[in-house]
Formats: C-alpha cells, sequence, structure tokens
C-alpha cells in the first residue's frame, strides 16, 4: 500500500459514500485510478465493505449490552458461536483474553426484552456462566487511523 491508498482509505473512513471523483479530484488522480485501487483494496481484503449505520434507538432498540461468557468446555467454542451467530440481537462476538473466553454485543428494545434474550437465549448455551454490562450512552466510535504517518 502506498500514500495514495492510505488517502483513498482515510478518506473512506469519514465518508463512505464519498463519489470516485470527489476522492479523485482530492487526490490528484483519475476516477479509474480510483475505482481500480478501491476494487484493489476491496480484493486484498483492505477494505471489507461498506455499511450504513443505523441508530438502534431509532429503530426500537435502547439497550446495548456486552456480555462476557465464561465456557464449561471450550471445545464447544464453535458451536457457541454458530448458536450466537442465529441470535439477531447479538451484532458482535470476540474471542479474548482475559477473564472472559468470549464477549458479544447485542441490543436489546429495553431491559426487559434484554432479560428475556439472556434467559430464553443466551443461557440456553450451555455456560459456565456469563457477567452483563449495561451501556448507558455511546459516547463515541471511530475507524482505526490509516494515515501513513508514524
Amino acid at each position: 500500500m502506498d500514500s495514495l491508498d492510505h488517502k483513498i482509505l482515510e478518506t473512506l473512513s469519514l465518508n463512505a459514500r464519498k463519489p470516485y471523483l470527489e476522492i479523485a479530484r482530492e487526490c490528484g488522480v483519475s476516477g479509474a485510478a480510483i475505482h481500480q485501487r478501491i476494487q484493489k483494496l476491496h480484493t486484498l481484503g483492505v477494505i471489507k465493505g461498506a455499511e450504513a449505520l443505523i441508530d438502534p434507538t431509532s429503530v426500537g432498540y435502547d439497550t446495548c449490552a456486552y456480555i462476557g461468557f465464561f465456557l464449561h468446555d471450550t471445545s464447544k467454542f464453535d458451536e457457541i458461536v454458530e448458536k450466537l451467530k442465529k441470535i439477531p440481537e447479538v451484532v458482535e462476538c470476540h474471542l479474548t483474553t482475559g477473564k472472559y473466553d468470549l464477549l458479544i454485543k447485542l441490543f436489546a428494545k429495553n431491559n426487559n426484552h434484554l432479560l428475556k434474550i439472556i434467559q430464553s437465549k443466551i443461557q440456553t448455551l450451555g455456560l459456565a456462566r456469563t457477567e452483563t454490562l449495561i451501556s448507558f450512552k455511546e459516547v463515541f466510535r471511530r475507524q482505526i487511523p490509516v494515515n501513513d504517518n508514524d
């Protein structure tokens, strides 16, 4: 990756919907060059896609929670992950170091809905135990820095 690739990534991380021609003007190259570079970045797996970020509260999901899992049997890891993929409210799943075997992020409509998800979907996975943290508010979110200056 060169400085043009980094500039493209920086621009897209700020606005993934920015037209290629605008990016090209800012970078001083042709629109075709930007298109080819972005396709290359997709092919290499540097860009994994583009997504519309939906505000969970605007669609009725007012509770954000993180749940740390302690597994009875770590050989069941893949099986548990596959079951978690079937729970639509679970939006992230991480294999972690530290005290948890897995850490998930989920959204629920409210605390009662969260409790129902935990009781009817999470506790049925055969876990040793869980710890739940409720997020009051996301203070900020951002992309990783992509500039090539150290």
